[in-house]
């Protein structure tokens, strides 16, 4: 299975390096000299991208592909999604860490076993990790601290999930 593990947000500089929103917790597995990986372009199109050098810069990474050597490559690039293989991925040590695909898919249901919904995806932001559950009347964002998300069974298929007062009203 594929995930995003990255996504263009501009070019860099005159020789085709390109500045990458990073979106996973491992870019020094991701992003290796030599490592190729699929690009989803804005056209839904997909090519192959081999990187040749990558640095960290200002909360980003500027990563240059072999396959891009100028400018204004670089620049139809922009919005581009770089994909990687969960098959790269280390096993997790810790029982209270998952990735993202792990948890997408999963059933979300309350402390009585109510069903709410399907964990669409997980938004990083700077305040923490939210739960994108897409129910019947919409998405609800749920905040994926154990206050809150008190059990995820990924091997059960569910997240369980035990809200404040009025945080699914809002739907």
């Amino acid at each position: 299975m594929d995930v995003v593990v990255g996504r263009v947000a501009k070019a860099h500089g005159i020789t085709g390096e390109l500045a990458v929103d990073v979106r996973t917790d491992s870019p020094e597995l991701r992003f290796v000299v030599g490592k190729t990986m699929q690009a989803k372009l804005r056209d839904g199109t997909s090519r192959s991208l081999t990187v040749s050098a990558a640095r960290p810069h200002a909360g980003r990474l500027l990563v240059r592909f072999e396959e891009v050597l100028t400018r204004d490559v670089a620049e139809s690039l922009r919005g581009t999604l770089l994909l990687g293989s969960t098959d790269d991925l280390p096993p997790t040590d810790d029982p209270d860490e998952f990735y993202d695909h792990e948890l997408e898919g999963l059933a979300a249901e309350l402390v009585d076993g109510t069903k709410i919904g399907t964990v669409k995806e997980i938004l990083h932001g700077p305040g923490g990790e939210l739960l994108v559950v897409l129910r019947d009347s919409g998405e609800a964002l749920i905040p994926f601290v154990r206050e809150i998300v008190p059990t995820v069974d990924v091997r059960g298929g569910r997240v369980v999930i035990d809200p404040p007062e009025g945080l699914l009203d809002a739907d």
